[in-house]
């Protein structure tokens, strides 16, 4: 179904240039968009609507039909002084007929995507469907998931679908009342290097238009329709993993999640019990804050003592002395790749622990 909006749209472009007044009405007489009143029209439309005629001219009023597969939708009435105002008339209901077609198109797309998206489709219909919407099923995509803090509203939707514009390839939908969908056809080269940037420019659009804060993560590349939903769990799961381990990112790809996405898969007992075998009754992030600062400086320059020390501006000796307090208050030292790896570990799943436990988990 047509928006009242594109209607009156359309008509007030076609009166602009034809000075020809329109009003669409429904079967029933309604008026669903005009560009003068025409009230007076209503009880002739609908005797018009019942009749066999496509188009009629009743008191000095052209009156027209327009078909949605066969059935009457609206019924179109023109008035102008002109001799063109029938001619004017038929093209303006061809117009309307034609984007009935095109909206119904755009709609039925938009639950195929949302059916593949939730794998709610056999493999059979995945394919005859694909070919009856004349979506091609072999061709580079990725899901890309767009949140915003607010959580999901009709403008990241619309303002998402302006900036790709309407170019046939890439679909842009929801499946809940949260985030806003992306299934973005790639390019058979540099198809990372593509979907980053067409996230960074979709964020600095949404930020042109005051939309602030937005998060973008993004699933593996596939080559099959059918593996778009895979790409979508793993661009949900790279959301919420991001939002644990990466929070000062606002673009991440599920590729690059690394052991935050086993943890993440962690259930809570499990991990309680293991930072309780690791560290005792203590947290590794009970630490003071200089030792915190040290120790995450120390695993940045992959436990490298010498460019540790520099960008901490202090001695080498210092950072030794640091690292044996560590050690004898843990039993594991930092400079052992094995106790480094273990220790990493533990801060993720404690970040993990508390995050979750902020929802209440």
């Amino acid at each position: 179904m047509i928006s009242n909006q594109i209607l009156q749209s359309t008509l007030a472009g076609v009166k602009g240039i034809s000075r020809v007044e329109f009003c669409v009405m429904d079967m029933d007489g309604k008026e669903i968009a005009s560009t003068a009143d025409m009230g007076n029209c209503s009880g002739a439309a609908v005797e018009f609507g019942e009749s066999s005629a496509d188009a009629q001219e009743i008191q000095g009023y052209q009156y027209f039909k327009i078909y949605d597969e066969q059935q009457v939708e609206y019924i179109l009435v023109a008035a102008g002084d002109g001799e063109d105002v029938y001619m004017i008339g038929k093209m303006v209901a061809f117009q309307i007929q034609g984007l009935l077609v095109a909206y119904k198109e755009r709609f039925d797309k938009d639950n195929f995507i949302k059916n593949l998206l939730l794998d709610n489709l056999l493999l059979v219909d995945i394919y005859s469907r694909s070919k009856k919407l004349h979506i091609q099923t072999d061709v580079p995509r990725a899901v890309m998931i767009v949140e915003s803090p607010t959580g999901r509203d009709n403008n990241v939707l619309e303002f998402s679908r302006a900036c790709f514009g309407n170019n046939g390839k890439d679909f842009i939908t929801a499946v809940d009342e949260k985030d806003v969908i992306i299934v973005k056809e790639l390019p058979e080269t540099d198809a990372v290097k593509e979907i980053e940037k067409t996230a960074r420019n979709l964020i600095a659009y949404l930020e042109k238009e005051g939309v602030e804060g937005v998060r973008i993560s993004y699933g593996t590349g596939i080559r099959e329709i059918k593996e778009v939903s895979r790409s979508y769990k793993e661009a949900k799961m790279a959301l919420d993993v991001g939002k644990i381990f990466f929070d000062d990112r606002n673009v991440i790809a599920y590729s690059e999640l690394g052991i935050g996405r086993l943890i993440y898969q962690l259930p809570i007992p499990l991990c309680k019990m293991f930072i309780k075998e690791i560290f005792g009754g203590k947290s590794p992030d009970d630490f003071d804050e200089e030792t915190l600062v040290t120790i995450y400086k120390f695993f940045e320059n992959s436990l490298n003592v010498s460019e540790t020390s520099r960008q901490l501006f202090i001695h080498r000796n210092t950072l030794v002395y640091r690292l044996d307090k560590l050690q004898k208050s843990t039993g594991l030292d930092l400079r052992v790749f094995e106790d480094a790896i273990t220790f990493k570990i533990a801060l993720m799943v404690v970040k993990y622990m508390k995050y979750m436990e902020s929802f209440d988990y």
